[in-house]
């Protein structure tokens, strides 16, 4: 194993929990280095299993133990040693207190989402960058075989404490965009994998009379008020480990202009 590293993170995206033969279920968390400023992934994190002391927010400064992953090339990727997860400092925005957010985010846009694609040279995984022209959509979700999800979580009987598994959503969501200040972009449309907004679908079924009126509060959320005219609008994209090619969004900046 390569020499663990004990380091202070921002933490800025969190994905949706995902079932995993080997680890049961695990969320991929990303953020900040604090101290060098580049960006690093987290894996795995094991967060519905985690002490509640240890359970953090979006822009909660962590300290964690970690090493550089064998399995995953990516120069970002680091393995968690999850009983290390120390909560250090939660950054809020109270009082439009953005700021102190905005003094280590802002140090790590790229020039585009077109940079971050022909980054190949160094490898880029994750990074965050200004779009324009944005919209929203939503289409059917291609759900995974419920028994074989069960199964993973049936391992917890004999290994770890059980849990309920978690639900699959049955909408993906997507943006669409433009890069700015790229003339030639020829427009990107993303999945968005996003903790927030899945968990708001689970959240907020119970408030609406109808699935179309509760697609249309999660569009006007992530739209309509994320990416509204008033915000400073960025977005944090990632990677598969399979499909370098691939990106997804993870998540939203939206300080106010």
């Amino acid at each position: 194993m390569p020499t663990p590293e004990t380091k202070r993170v921002l933490i800025t995206v969190k994905a949706y929990p995902n079932p995993s033969k080997k680890y049961v279920e695990t969320v991929c968390c990303a953020g900040i280095d604090k101290d060098t400023l580049q960006w690093i992934r987290l894996y795995p994190i094991p967060f519905r299993d985690l002490d509640n002391s240890q359970k953090f927010q979006k822009y909660s400064i962590i300290q964690v133990r970690c090493w550089k992953s064998k399995e995953d090339s990516r120069t970002e990727s680091y393995k968690v040693d999850s009983d290390s997860i120390q909560k250090l400092l939660f950054l809020d925005t109270k009082k439009d207190k953005w700021q102190a957010r905005k003094d280590i985010v802002l140090q790590t846009v790229s020039p585009s989402f077109c940079d971050i694609l022909g980054d190949t040279n160094n490898n880029k995984s994750l990074g965050m960058f200004k779009p324009c022209d944005v919209q929203f959509s939503w289409e059917k979700a291609q759900l995974e075989d419920e028994t074989k999800r069960q199964a993973v979580y049936a391992q917890l009987s004999f290994l770890d404490k059980a849990k309920n598994p978690i639900e699959q959503i049955p909408f993906d969501f997507y943006y669409q965009f433009k890069c700015q200040n790229v003339p030639n972009c020829p427009g990107h449309k993303l999945p968005i994998v996003d903790w927030e907004i899945k968990q708001s679908y689970r959240k907020w079924r119970s408030l609406y009379g109808s699935e179309d009126e509760l697609l249309q509060k999660i569009k006007q959320r992530w739209l309509n008020e994320m990416c509204a005219q008033e915000k400073d609008v960025y977005f944090y994209v990632g990677n598969m480990n399979r499909f370098h090619d691939q990106f997804m969004i993870l998540g939203v900046f939206y300080p106010p202009k």
